[in-house]
């Protein structure tokens, strides 16, 4: 199977370069970066020191053709213009990218009409895993206990509640029968007055080169219950990318996530 990447020199593109380079299973067609990036022309082995002789290229047509599947875990401006070539050349995507307007959600549901598509804010299967063990807990412990989800990222992350908090929040409010919209508080200050019980809390730490951490917590009268995964390599997210690429395999049109990749719906 034939992958191209796009966003390379960031810090998923290459992990996920890695990754593809150690599974036998896939071929790296094309490694793309925007024009005008001061690495362009220079092979990847020089860059990152990997046995791999392709160039960092920007040309998005020549990379899809080269390819079946594009994997981005870029910007949303910079995702979108790249769905839409996607959409236009017949090219399944996977999307990592995070903090996606509703109008921009729109228009990536639009483009899954004609592309095979899945994306979601997570590719790790184990926080996969915990989307699905805080919707259980919140199905039985219900309105009895108040949630509040925490969140902590590297210094560089650039939009806060991170989009596996926001994802949290809304597996948990799902199960509970509440609109997120309505009912998300994001951080606390001053003389907030007592705790509304249907609201949801989010709280973001940011420093250091933290990976990803979250934890749900579900506090009732005499006890907690925390839900929690920790991720110490972004590893995690381009294993779970590339086993969203192979779910795509075959697939014509439609909008999937990591649930649908993982049979957890």
């Amino acid at each position: 199977m034939k992958l191209a990447i796009a966003g390379s020199t960031g810090r998923m593109g290459s992990t996920l370069i890695e990754a593809i380079l150690g599974d036998p299973e896939f071929e790296l067609a094309a490694a793309l970066e925007r024009a005008g990036h001061p690495a362009l022309g220079r092979e990847l082995g020089e860059l990152f020191g990997l046995p791999c002789k392709l160039a960092l290229s920007s040309d998005l047509e020549a990379a899809l053709a080269a390819a079946d599947v594009l994997i981005d875990f870029t910007r949303p401006e910079g995702t979108l213009a790249h769905l839409e070539v996607c959409a236009r050349l017949g090219k399944a995507m996977v999307i990592g990218t995070t903090g996606f307007s509703e109008a921009q959600k729109v228009r990536i549901a639009e483009a899954a009409k004609r592309v095979a598509l899945v994306i979601a804010p997570n590719m790790a299967v184990g926080v996969n895993v915990t989307f699905k063990l805080a919707e259980t807990a919140a199905r039985i412990l219900g309105d009895a206990y108040d949630v509040e989800i925490v969140e902590a990222h590297h210094r560089h992350k650039v939009d806060a509640p991170s989009g596996t908090a926001l994802k949290l929040g809304e597996v948990v409010a799902h199960a509970l029968g509440r609109n997120l919209s309505e009912c998300a508080v994001y951080g606390r200050q001053g003389d907030t007055g007592e705790r509304d019980p249907k609201a949801i809390g989010f709280h973001a730490i940011r420093g250091g080169d933290i990976v990803g951490e979250h934890t749900v917590i579900f506090a009732g009268a005499g006890e907690r219950v925390e839900v929690a995964v920790r991720s110490s390599s972004r590893m995690t997210y381009a294993l779970g990318a590339l086993r969203a690429a192979k779910y795509l395999r075959g697939r014509k049109a439609g909008l999937n996530d990591m649930f649908d990749v993982l049979g957890l719906k």
